[in-house]
Parts: structure tokens; C-alpha cells; sequence
């Protein structure tokens, strides 16, 4: 499972109340400031719900607009950032259904990875975790093998349900905490342990057959 840098830096609640009266006010360069950190983020995460960057788009600037409508009603349980989030999720699940992007919950449910591959849950360091490393793998190529296996781990990212995409969107992509992702998704944290943990098997289970059918040749 690949991971990148956080998109923005993270603000502390000082930084909000800072960005919050600039907002407020109307300062271009308070409100330039997070479309800089913030979209890229936001944009990536309305993809995980509509089909298309065009949509994912309208999707953003829908959020955008919401945030300033709404933002003297921003209570500040979470951070600004959280916030905003959460409208970007809101409104592209919004938007997904309107798309009649229907999401079904059949393929989440059931085994994807066979139990005995896992520790137990009453392991004393790792319950849960996986029991073996993936297979080992031949790297001739390491430049084309990196490209290749971001394709894959990109594609297998894409084709999950939306629940878990969104979750590993912003955990392993975006490194936001489990905290601030229960946050924004409005679930909790062993709901979205859970979410997780599928995902990630599923995006294994692809770079396995990846590498399987690479060893083949």
C-alpha cells in the first residue's frame, strides 16, 4: 500500500480562527490560501463518489461555496479543515446520487481474503494484522514496475465501494488520522477500521495478482 505526504499543512485551531476571520472578512489571500492546500485534497475526494474529474470539479466548487455560505455557522467541534471536508463528502455523495451512481453494499460484505491469512484477534502485538509478507516479486524494471504498480494500486483504489474508497483515500493517500477521518465521514472508529482493513485487502489482493501474473511471464 503506497502513502504520500498530507495535502496542506495542518492547522492548529490558532490557524483556523486566523483563516476563519480572514473568510470572514472576505480576504483573498486567507481564502487562496485553502483552495491552495485544500482542493487538490477535496478534488481526490470527490472523485471516490462521481465518475468524472468535470463532476468532481462542480462537486468542489459546490463545496467551496457552502463553506462560505455556512461558515458563521461553523461551530468549531472539529478543525476548519475537518469541516470542509465533511461538506466536500456531503455534497458529492449528494451529487453521486443525483449522478444515480448507486453504490450497492453486496460487495462489501463477505471474506475478501481468506481468515487464516490474518493473526488472530487475541494476538499479543498485532491482532488483525496480516500473518505473511506478500509474495516476493522480480523488480528488472524499477522505474516502468513503479509506474506499473501505481496504475494498479490506483485502478484497484477506483473499482472499491465507495465507503471504503473514501476511507482509504484519506488515510493511506491523503494521511489524514483516523480521528479527523471518523470526523468527516461521520463513522466511527471501528466502522472505519473495518472499511479500512477491507480496502486494503482488496488493493493487496490486486498488486498480488499483479505480481503473480509479472512472475509468470
Amino acid at each position: 500500500m503506497h502513502s504520500s505526504k498530507p495535502s496542506g499543512p495542518t492547522h492548529s485551531h490558532g490557524d483556523d480562527d486566523a483563516l476563519i476571520r480572514g473568510l470572514q472578512k472576505g480576504d483573498e489571500r486567507a481564502f487562496s490560501e485553502v483552495v491552495e492546500n485544500w482542493s487538490g485534497m477535496m478534488l481526490r475526494l470527490a472523485l471516490s463518489h462521481v465518475e468524472s474529474r468535470a463532476v468532481a470539479e462542480e462537486v468542489v466548487q459546490d463545496a467551496w461555496l457552502t463553506v462560505l455560505r455556512s461558515l458563521d455557522r461553523f461551530e468549531r467541534r472539529s478543525s476548519l479543515r475537518t469541516w470542509v471536508l465533511g461538506i466536500v463528502v456531503n455534497c458529492a455523495r449528494s451529487r453521486a446520487r443525483t449522478e444515480r451512481r448507486i453504490v450497492t453494499t453486496s460487495s462489501e460484505s463477505g471474506p475478501v481474503v481468506d481468515p487464516v491469512r490474518f493473526l488472530p484477534a487475541n494476538h499479543p502485538r498485532w491482532p488483525h494484522h496480516w500473518a505473511a509478507e506478500p509474495t516476493e516479486w522480480r523488480t528488472p524494471e524499477a522505474e516502468l514496475l513503479v509506474r506499473e504498480t501505481r496504475s494498479v494500486i490506483l485502478d484497484a483504489i477506483d473499482a472499491l465501494p465507495s465507503t471504503q474508497r473514501e476511507v482509504v483515500l484519506l488515510r493511506d493517500v491523503e494521511g489524514l488520522q483516523s480521528t479527523e477521518v471518523c470526523n468527516i465521514l461521520r463513522i466511527t472508529d471501528t466502522h472505519q477500521r473495518v472499511l479500512l482493513h477491507r480496502a486494503r485487502s482488496r488493493v493487496r489482493n490486486a498488486l498480488e495478482r499483479y505480481f503473480a501474473a509479472t512472475e509468470a511471464t
